[in-house]
């Protein structure tokens, strides 16, 4: 079989610049192209350690080094931790890519009969460089992206009811939550009120009235021995027990938008 050094050198050069390009971004690095073609450069010259016998073992750890060296001259040294994510970034953006890229390639050249699979004659290659990659990895950006922006909604919450009892919840900031006492001036965090049926006895509830956008009510609430947002202690909070189901997966627990202003305090 006939290898051009050339073309591999090349496409994985651009393979290299690409995923670099794409921890850049994911992390905000903000680092400049020459040090991500720089670091490019550096992983494609790796790729003549393919023609090193050496064990597979040693082979791993080889490429791991190589990996590390490439996020090193890209994106510098600042400490240990900033380094590791860079190298885990790099790595898991190029499995997904290089999981995409087997699929797609098996999906195009390869037919079956049953569970034999044959070669077609058809290849892709040079799709999957120009238009597939960019492509997958802006989706990859993209989701990445997402993910972490609605992470920052995502609290970690504990309410320690008058009877002791202490509920563990994952809260989500809704900045729609205003809900306001009218009486007492104190904010409502929305509760789910099944999960805590038989644990805590509602006594002396008070009734806040509350208005949306196609309909209003009444709902009830309760005040709490304390509550903690992120491991920090909130003062003057209501507790809405809500007969709804949120529509959010794996959330019990609305919070009210001006936690943030007394989390960053």
């Amino acid at each position: 079989m006939t290898v051009y050094i050339d073309i591999i050198f090349l496409i994985n050069f651009i393979i290299d610049l690409m995923l670099l390009c794409t921890v850049n971004v994911v992390l905000k690095r903000y680092t400049k192209l020459y040090k991500l073609l720089l670091g490019a450069l550096f992983g494609s010259v790796s790729l003549l350690s393919l023609f090193i016998p050496i064990n597979s073992y040693i082979f791993i750890f080889f490429k791991i080094i190589m990996a590390l060296v490439m996020c090193l001259i890209a994106f510098g040294y600042k400490n240990i931790k900033y380094t590791f994510y860079n190298l885990v970034y790099l790595y898991m953006t190029s499995i997904i890519l290089g999981g995409f890229l087997y699929y797609l390639k098996t999906e195009f050249s390869y037919s079956n009969d049953g569970l034999v699979f044959y070669y077609k004659g058809l290849t892709v290659n040079y799709i999957y460089l120009i238009v597939i990659s960019p492509l997958i990895l802006f989706l990859c950006i993209k989701s990445v992206n997402a993910l972490k922006e609605i992470k920052n909604y995502y609290y970690k919450i504990s309410i320690v009811f008058n009877n002791n009892y202490i509920l563990n919840v994952s809260g989500f900031l809704d900045t729609g939550n205003k809900l306001v006492d009218p009486i007492t001036n104190k904010p409502v965090i929305l509760l789910n009120k099944k999960i805590i049926k038989g644990k805590v006895n509602i006594r002396s509830p008070m009734y806040v009235p509350y208005n949306s956008l196609n309909y209003h009510g009444i709902i009830e609430c309760i005040k709490p021995k304390k509550i903690f947002v992120n491991n920090k202690e909130i003062k003057n909070y209501l507790i809405g027990l809500s007969n709804n189901t949120f529509k959010l997966n794996g959330i019990e627990c609305l919070l009210n938008y001006k936690i943030l202003e007394d989390i960053n305090d």
